[in-house]
């Protein structure tokens, strides 16, 4: 007979009592940001809010942040590393940058709000007959937003390693943009990423919570890598390939510290 899935691990009644306060400051940055974000839009105004809240997330979930490397500043394109749901507020309050997501966060009304605010590119992976709109989309986004970030593995992994990275992510880079730079982006969890690691038959609700039951700190630290260049950039496939060279060669020089 074959064996039943493991259910979530217990969380013990200080673990939940640090979920709920931890909730009740999410909830409070966004009653304080909102009102903010829509004044400066309506002031037409740059609108600092969504990076305040992203990165406000990220601190209350115990998410100590540290930045290393030279990021670009304006038209980058960041290639990244996944491995949690920290990933978005913690890049996102690190850098600036809106986000690729795939279409099936926009089912989820109040996570489309969300994301909307934050400038989101929904994309349709499976929806071929769309890529040439989705691509439009993305350099739209680069336009306005100065900085956008895709996680080219498609999905999270543990964060001991990197899953292959799908080219197909960075059709809207074939060829590149006049002004946008192509930058790899390190997310480094230490010690800990295999832990927070949303991998497995683990349900994204419960991964949320075990994070925020947490009690230490989590450290991680984003590495700006140098802009791809030169032959990197030559199609999209060239890209990925660089891109993830480049983001295992820092991951192995950080885990070897």
């Amino acid at each position: 007979m074959a064996s039943a899935i493991a259910g979530p691990t217990p969380i013990p009644a200080l673990g939940k009592l640090r979920i709920a306060v931890r909730l009740s400051a999410m909830i409070a940055l966004l009653l304080v940001c909102v009102p903010g974000y829509y004044l400066w839009r309506v002031l037409r105004l740059p609108n600092p809010w969504p990076r305040l809240f992203l990165g406000g997330i990220a601190a209350i979930a115990g998410v100590d942040v540290q930045i290393t490397g030279e990021r670009v500043r304006r038209g980058a394109f960041f290639l990244s590393n996944h491995v949690s749901w920290l990933d978005v507020p913690a890049l996102a309050g690190a850098s600036g940058a809106a986000f690729v997501a795939h279409d099936g966060l926009a089912a989820y009304p109040v996570l489309k709000w969300l994301c909307e605010m934050n400038d989101t590119v929904f994309v349709a992976r499976h929806d071929r007959a769309s890529v040439a709109e989705q691509i439009a989309q993305v350099r739209t986004a680069i336009a306005e937003t100065n900085a956008l970030a895709v996680f080219p593995e498609g999905t999270t992994s543990d964060g001991t390693g990197l899953l292959p990275f799908k080219s197909s992510l960075l059709s809207a880079l074939d060829p590149v943009p006049a002004g946008i730079a192509v930058q790899p982006v390190l997310l480094d969890y230490g010690v800990e990423a295999a832990d927070i690691a949303w991998v497995g038959e683990e349900h994204g609700l419960d991964n949320f919570k075990r994070i925020l039951a947490r009690g230490r700190p989590l450290r991680l630290t984003v590495h700006f890598l140098v802009p791809l260049a030169g032959e990197a950039l030559r199609d999209r496939k060239t890209m990925a390939a660089a891109a993830r060279e480049a983001i295992l060669e820092a991951l192995q020089m950080s885990s070897s510290v």
